[in-house]
């Protein structure tokens, strides 16, 4: 087995590109055009983020967690990501990271100031910022921390309503190369979904694996849901 430096060729994990556009797009349930404009910006719009290569254009897992929570501030009406861009500038100033997304301090101090200044920043009004901090709630509640980052992602499989979603579905970049696994297992999203696409039923695909039907379910979810 080649060495872990030589496998990421010298990059940490969370920052190697293991996904193309299209393939993060699923997982954050983003259409690839809007990935794409995020990543890479156009002639009047600047980038969201700094994708881990632009030639081809492919994403880390720190990009993929930070699309992950942009993905989720963009289904609140109104809030333009202009305007989240200046944001996440003024939180990332205040929490002292260049990349505030990935970092723990998010989920509490970063989240906090970003929705008490919505109304400035975003201008988003006193029932916009409840909604705001509730969907930031449930998208961050899906992220796994170890020490100052995030660590691993549990990603919407079922839709993106608000509310309990099962955590069925594991991202995590020191795992597989970062592909998404039954959570608690090391079988492939993808694998199963090509044994069922193959004409194997869920039931089988189930038994064979030795797992519960929902998690077959939502690993086929995962590899064939569009963006919502």
């Amino acid at each position: 087995m080649a060495p872990k430096e030589d496998i990421y060729d010298g990059r940490a994990p969370e920052e190697f590109p293991a996904y193309p556009v299209p393939r993060a797009a699923r997982l954050v349930r983003l259409s690839p055009s809007t990935l794409r404009l995020w990543a890479s910006g156009d002639g009047k719009r600047k980038a969201l983020f700094k994708p881990a290569t632009r030639a081809p254009l492919a994403l880390s897992f720190s990009n993929l967690i930070e699309a992950f929570v942009l993905a989720s501030m963009r289904r609140v009406h109104g809030v333009s990501m202009q305007r989240v861009r200046r944001a996440l500038r003024f939180v990332g100033d205040e929490l002292g990271y260049a990349r505030p997304l990935i970092h723990a301090s998010f989920r509490t101090d970063g989240a906090n100031l970003f929705v008490q200044h919505a109304d400035r920043l975003l201008n988003v009004s006193a029932e916009g910022q409840a909604v705001l901090r509730e969907v930031l709630d449930a998208s961050l509640a899906r992220i796994d921390w170890e020490g100052d980052l995030a660590a691993r992602l549990y990603p919407w499989v079922r839709g993106t309503r608000l509310g309990s979603q099962p955590k069925t579905i594991v991202v995590d970049p020191r795992r597989g190369f970062g592909q998404p696994v039954i959570a608690g297992t090391g079988i492939e999203t993808r694998i199963v979904t090509e044994r069922y696409r193959a004409g194997e039923s869920v039931l089988l695909l189930a038994k064979d694996y030795g797992v519960e039907l929902e998690k077959i379910e939502d690993a086929i979810r995962c590899e064939t849901r569009e963006a919502a």
